[in-house]
């Protein structure tokens, strides 16, 4: 596969990751775990599905235990801390902290073999998280001691995302079908979790049910699928960098849909990501004229 494709490929989860907090606003009152538990099972068997028609189990069974173990720990770990993060802190400032993944992970990309940081990538990091703090905080945002446990474990969260992804690169040899293990391995430790403390409540409606199934199929399912097969064989600081478009996007989706107002805010983080595209995009592109 080409490093292009792979990398188009890497941006559905980008798309389908805007669509995150539409699903998760029309399953409430569904507490976060259990809702994590639901689209990880979904996500895991649809996997599962897949695996079985192509014949794929004979490989996965080649895998070492280890790198199941990884994978789970950076979807499950990853979720657990974003959301225990919001509720020790308040939500703008610790999903700013959070949205550092992109740029940890262009910054992490430049220890891998055969990559090479320039400076276009330093700066379209840059302009793209000032432009997702501006969706994340509105421009306002305050940061207080006594959230401190939150925002280090937001901190930590951006360090799980942007350590997974980038250490993906290194497991490129593992089949991307082993992220349906990773699933149902983090469906497991979800459902523990949510037992041992969280209150069980079900999704009440037709729009909730709904809206946990197009979680499970999209953000939270074949996203993690396609992300893989972008991070192991794509331009994996391109990714970094226009993955700060998925605040921007997911607040355009939630303006269409009624569930948010259009703001000055939102023009500027336009504006920001889009320059850090073009600039992301220059560096990669001088980058190949030169191998």
């Amino acid at each position: 596969m080409s490093k292009p494709r792979a990398t188009a490929i890497g941006f559905v989860a980008i798309l389908l990751w805007a669509l995150l907090a539409l699903f998760t606003v029309g399953s409430a009152p569904t507490p976060p775990l259990l809702l994590n538990a639901i689209c990880f099972t979904i996500g895991g068997t649809l996997g599962a599905a897949w695996v079985a028609v192509n014949g794929g189990f004979a490989a996965l069974r080649d895998v070492p235990w280890k790198i199941y173990a990884f994978g789970a720990l950076g979807l499950f770990g990853y979720h657990v801390l974003y959301f225990s993060a919001l509720r020790l802190a308040p939500a703008a400032e610790a999903g700013l902290i959070a949205y550092l993944w992109p740029l940890l992970i262009v910054l992490f990309s430049g220890l891998l073999p055969g990559e090479r940081l320039r400076g276009g990538h330093l700066l379209g990091a840059a302009l793209g998280f000032v432009g997702a703090g501006l969706i994340v905080t509105g421009g306002g945002a305050g940061f207080r001691t006594e959230y401190l446990p939150g925002y280090g474990l937001a901190l930590l969260c951006a360090l799980t995302w942007s350590s997974y992804s980038v250490l993906s690169r290194r497991f490129s040899a593992v089949p991307t079908s082993s992220v349906t293990i990773y699933c149902l391995i983090a469906a497991v430790a979800s459902w523990g979790l949510h037992f041992a403390v969280e209150d069980t409540i079900w999704p009440a409606t037709t729009i909730a049910w709904m809206s946990a199934l197009g979680l499970g199929l999209g953000p939270v399912g074949l996203a993690f699928f396609v992300w893989d097969v972008g991070v192991k064989k794509g331009d994996i600081q391109m990714l970094g960098t226009i993955s700060y478009a998925t605040p921007l996007l997911s607040t355009l989706v939630l303006v269409v849909t009624g569930f948010a107002a259009l703001s000055w805010n939102l023009a500027a983080a336009a504006g920001l990501i889009t320059l850090a595209a073009v600039s992301a995009a220059m560096a990669s592109r001088a980058q190949a004229a030169k191998t």
